[in-house]
């Protein structure tokens, strides 16, 4: 499929079928705290939304653990941390990232990420989506239509889990203080979250290499961070543009010139340090009222030949 056709199927499945959210229940505000000074050791836990529904939604969470960890969980690996299971969460309360997966791929693949923002204090959870996943036996590109309600889905999910004694993230996790980020079809899954009517707990979100659809960037006004190749061949960077411009409110446009549709997301690779830097820089500024991180946002972000950073209208607290 030529790369023209295969930007318009993905547009028009996901213009077709994007309605909009349902506004999570319960909008209490726990009690919260400021920005973690130092990264935390990672673990991870796999759990499934309605298990017995017609549409499950198996999730990867990552979260940060506590710093008596076993110390298989605090290695590095390419200069990153290792994810362990049935690590204790750390104390407190933390902020939730809704990662998604783009076509073709799982949450394990966008790990290099996923799992140094769960160091940094934010708590990643990442669904497998049904029919868009690299094992989906009945892979359609127009699946991804459904996958913004899979996202409000898992979000009310993790609000009822909070309330549940027995369970391990209980308590730790600050269900007013979500953001939704996503690659590819899941940077449109992403874009898809922010339609009328949308809870006010979804305060931020990051899309990389995608791009808006028809609704989006509705309902209350949440900051929005585009990041795109500048020779992406799947998903133009014109289309990231376009969202930019259409998004409402704060938002910030970090180009990778000359890069494709996500090399940038590998370690090592040009622009990962910057992508890394400025995508957490936003979640704390944004998750963590941290006015310091929105501060080095553009210095973290930006590497001469390497990125360029555009911005609008970035206030001082989300």
């Amino acid at each position: 499929m030529r790369v023209q056709q295969l930007v318009a199927a993905l547009l028009v499945a996901l213009v077709a079928g994007c309605g909009p959210a349902v506004a999570a229940t319960d909008d209490r505000v726990p009690s919260f705290r400021p920005a973690p000074p130092r990264p935390y050791a990672v673990g991870v836990r796999h759990l499934v939304v309605d298990p017995d529904g017609s549409r499950p939604l198996p999730v990867t969470v990552w979260y940060p653990a506590e710093p008596a960890a076993p110390a298989h969980a605090t290695t590095q690996e390419r200069g990153g941390p290792v994810s362990s299971p049935d690590v204790p969460v750390a104390a407190g309360r933390f902020p939730v990232v809704v990662y998604s997966h783009g076509l073709h791929s799982l949450p394990d693949l966008h790990a290099p990420l996923t799992t140094r923002w769960a160091a940094a204090g934010f708590v990643v959870a990442a669904p497998t989506y049904p029919r868009t996943n690299l094992r989906a036996r009945d892979f359609t590109r127009a699946d991804v239509r459904n996958q913004p309600a899979d996202g409000w889905r898992l979000i009310r999910h993790l609000v009822r889990l909070d309330a549940r004694p027995a369970d391990p993230l209980a308590g730790h996790l600050a269900v007013d203080r979500f953001a939704a980020a996503g690659h590819s079809a899941g940077g449109f899954t992403t874009a898809g979250m922010f339609t009328s009517g949308h809870s006010r707990r979804l305060r931020a979100g990051i899309v990389i290499a995608g791009g808006g659809l028809a609704g989006s960037f509705a309902g209350p006004v949440a900051p929005l961070l585009f990041v795109h190749g500048g020779a992406d061949p799947i998903v133009p960077e014109s289309v990231g543009r376009a969202a930019y411009a259409r998004s409402l409110g704060p938002a910030a446009f970090l180009g990778l010139p000359g890069q494709g549709h996500g090399e940038y997301l590998t370690p090592g690779r040009p622009g990962f340090a910057q992508v890394l830097a400025a995508t957490t820089d936003f979640l704390r500024w944004t998750l963590y009222d941290d006015r310091r991180a929105r501060d080095r946002l553009p210095a973290d972000a930006v590497l001469p030949g390497v990125t360029t950073l555009t911005t609008r209208a970035l206030p001082d607290r989300a």
